[in-house]
């Protein structure tokens, strides 16, 4: 079906990036399978690929702070330690890494991020924990390989 229809034809009839996107996602999947290049939105395609690429860097940057925030409050406030903080910086590293293995590429990525997640992950921890934001260095005092080490939980202050 998609083979045989002229390009004009298809032009008129494909769906506006603007006007459906899952609709438009489904049929630039169809032209593609079908080879129909000349009618591709090539613009709106290419964007698309690349912002798959930095929705890759933004769960990296997600999944970091979340166990900055965990390893924060699992050093700087012991008493409340419970079984999901334990879990949550389990999974975070679990899932950080199996993110790793598979975009080889950004292996860097979270070592270029860990001072500006760690800003706002001592604010959270800070927030989470009711301690004083001064009781958390200003510095992240965790290393990206202490970090994802899943052996490593920090000891107590």
């Amino acid at each position: 079906m998609i083979a045989g229809m002229n390009r004009h034809l298809w032009k008129s009839q494909l769906t506006p990036y603007e006007a459906d996107y899952a609709r438009w996602c489904v049929e630039q999947g169809a032209l593609l399978r079908a080879g129909r290049l000349d009618v591709l939105d090539r613009e709106n395609l290419a964007e698309e690929i690349e912002s798959l690429g930095r929705s890759q860097e933004d769960e990296i940057e997600s999944r970091l702070n979340v166990l900055l925030v965990h390893l924060l409050k699992w050093k700087y406030q012991p008493e409340g330690r419970t079984g999901s903080w334990e879990g949550s910086i389990v999974e975070q590293r679990s899932r950080l890494l199996g993110r790793l293995t598979k975009s080889p590429s950004l292996k860097a990525h979270p070592a270029s991020v860990l001072a500006d997640e760690y800003i706002s992950a001592r604010l959270k921890a800070s927030g989470e924990t009711g301690l004083p934001r001064a009781l958390f260095p200003e510095v992240c005092p965790f290393t990206i390989q202490q970090v994802l080490d899943s052996s490593f939980f920090p000891e107590n202050r």
